[in-house]
């Protein structure tokens, strides 16, 4: 689902730390697109959509586009297996308590996996994708995003 500009809500304030030990906060990355991407290791769907949102990143990343996962089950290793498997190499914030998917104000719905969101360069959501994406989709909604900073 895409958002026009003029309807979209306030900029979501992500936050958290990553499996890594890093922290994350999506206010510190305005200016760019942002890919927030809800998965957990054994979710179907978030296996289908892994290789696209690979492809994605590798596609994306580089010219400017931020990614974050956000992990609604895993504790650290079977985290770290399936971004091994499936070449996920953008950072995941472990969510086992549902404090960063509440963060996000009613975008992502609590037991939602996998949601994709990609938030505009002002933090705000842009568009929602619900269930398994796919690459035509992510690439579309991202090249609206990135033409409207144009």
């Amino acid at each position: 689902m895409e958002i026009p500009p003029e309807v979209r809500a306030a900029p979501l304030e992500v936050r958290g730390t990553t499996y890594s030990g890093d922290d994350f906060d999506s206010a510190a990355l305005c200016g760019a697109p942002l890919v927030i991407n809800v998965w957990y290791a054994s979710c179907p769907p978030c296996r289908v959509e892994a290789p696209a949102l690979k492809a994605v990143h590798a596609d994306y990343g580089p010219p400017g586009v931020e990614f974050v996962g956000v992990n609604t089950r895993d504790k650290a290793g079977p985290a770290a297996a399936f971004e091994e498997t499936f070449g996920i190499t953008y950072p995941s914030i472990p969510d086992p308590d549902g404090a960063v998917i509440a963060s996000m104000d009613g975008s992502v719905s609590p037991n939602a996996g996998p949601t994709t969101l990609i938030l505009d360069a002002e933090g705000r959501v842009a568009a929602r994708i619900t269930g398994a994406a796919d690459q035509s989709t992510l690439d579309s909604l991202l090249d609206a995003v990135l033409e409207e900073g144009a």
